[in-house]
């Protein structure tokens, strides 16, 4: 099996979000508007493709993004600077075949060279064990915890320090080498565009 990971197309919408709100208790449902509003925002919004279908997606911002989310809040109010993976979502058929740790791959040498923490959350609810031990073994690590306004669900929020961000500022500054590998999110007409990084 071959996993594919690339960039969102706007008319692969629509699959995102039954994707999204299929996905179970632990990911909050949306509705097209705020796909939308998440698809013009967010720095980093890939699919993952197996077989030429949709397997899951992984939206995530920088602490700039204007995003209202009160988890996002929680760690804006705290860090400088990180990427906030806003939601991660894997196909039910395809759960287990790994890929979320293709995603959270993909997304730690994304935020890598951008900035110096990747930061996440998961619900504390009964059977979110197999959640947190997923991003245990990534290195992330509890820094707080809340209720989220809303839902009245509590979190555990988790954030995880990238050691090879320093080397890349002091090896590279503000300039990254052009290759394609390193290129941004081309946003959608209208988008915000800004800066990454501190």
């Amino acid at each position: 099996m071959t996993i594919l990971v690339r960039d969102v197309r706007e008319h692969e919408l629509d699959s995102v979000l039954a994707l999204n709100n299929t996905a179970g208790p632990s990911i909050l449902a949306l509705d097209a508007p705020a796909l939308h509003r998440l698809w013009s925002i967010a720095d980093y919004f890939r699919v993952a493709e197996v077989d030429g279908l949709l397997a899951g997606f992984l939206i995530a911002m920088d602490r700039s993004a204007d995003y209202d989310s009160p988890n996002f809040r929680w760690f804006r109010e705290r860090y400088d600077a990180f990427l906030y993976v806003d939601r991660i979502v894997v196909a039910t058929t395809r759960r287990g075949a790994g890929v979320g740790r293709v995603f959270y791959a993909d997304v730690q040498s994304y935020a890598e060279v951008r900035v110096p923490m990747l930061t996440s959350e998961v619900f504390l609810d009964e059977g979110s064990d197999a959640a947190l031990l997923f991003h245990g073994t990534f290195g992330y690590g509890e820094v707080g915890q809340q209720v989220m306004e809303g839902p009245g669900r509590r979190v555990s929020l988790l954030a995880k320090t990238l050691c090879s961000y320093e080397w890349v500022r002091e090896t590279y500054g503000d300039e990254l080498p052009d290759v394609p590998w390193l290129a941004g999110r081309r946003r959608p007409a209208g988008g915000a565009s800004r800066a990454t990084g501190t």
